[in-house]
């Protein structure tokens, strides 16, 4: 458990498979102002890990950002049976045995305005995905927009493709076969990105790879620069 910022912390989860390369977790927890608290990409849960998160405060909401990160949800929710879960269209599309109260995709009234900004970024047909920003912090939340690994945890080959796909640090991005998903839309996916800028962010919260916690800005827009 790191405390990245007052009142926000990363959990460092194990290693999934993906593709035939072992993708790291991460899962970011905020204290809200009520009290309450909001869990992005819930990784496995253990007894040692619930006793972290409960010493925070109680789990309200349970975030599932995109159609990917969804492994551990089922865990979570059933140890957290009051919390409240959110996903976009997709992922409530593919985990039919899972319970979503509410979809990003659709309009509603976001309980934690007073303390995260949210986004939908669409304009491909591959995925969409919620991205959050914590105002009180300046820490910027995203799942699979960027990635940034280390490529430490990689063999020769998956170093050189994920060097290949843009997703190798210092320069992680979003991975190329969904850049590429946004050729017909890449307005749509400008303006995105022209909101995420204008917040300012000054940490970069990734659930694959390195934390971004100087010079933020300029590292998202190296980052898009395929979309600038």
């Amino acid at each position: 458990m790191q405390e990245i910022a007052s009142n926000i912390w990363v959990f460092e989860g194990e290693y999934v498979p993906f593709l035939r390369f072992p993708f790291t977790t991460r899962m970011t927890v905020i204290r809200l102002s009520s009290g309450d608290l909001w869990v992005h990409s819930p990784i496995k849960i253990t007894s040692t890990l619930q006793k972290q998160i409960d010493q925070l405060g109680l789990v309200k909401y349970l975030i599932a950002p995109n159609q990917l990160h969804h492994l551990f949800m089922s865990e979570w929710q059933l140890a957290y049976p009051n919390a409240i879960s959110y996903g976009t269209d997709g992922v409530i599309k593919k985990r039919t045995d899972l319970k979503f109260e509410y979809s990003f995709n659709q309009p509603r009234h976001s309980v934690w305005s007073a303390d995260v900004e949210e986004l939908l970024f669409t304009g491909s047909a591959l995925m969409q995905e919620c991205v959050f920003f914590h105002k009180h912090s300046g820490v910027l939340i995203v799942t699979d927009l960027i990635e940034n690994f280390t490529g430490d945890d990689f063999n020769c080959c998956q170093r050189l493709v994920a060097k290949g796909v843009g997703i190798l640090a210092p320069n992680g991005k979003m991975p190329l076969d969904w850049r590429l998903s946004f050729i017909f839309n890449l307005g749509e996916a400008r303006r995105h990105l022209s909101v995420i800028l204008s917040w300012q962010p000054k940490i970069i919260v990734m659930s694959h790879g390195q934390i971004i916690e100087q010079d933020a800005e300029s590292f998202l827009k190296r980052s898009f620069s395929w979309l600038l």
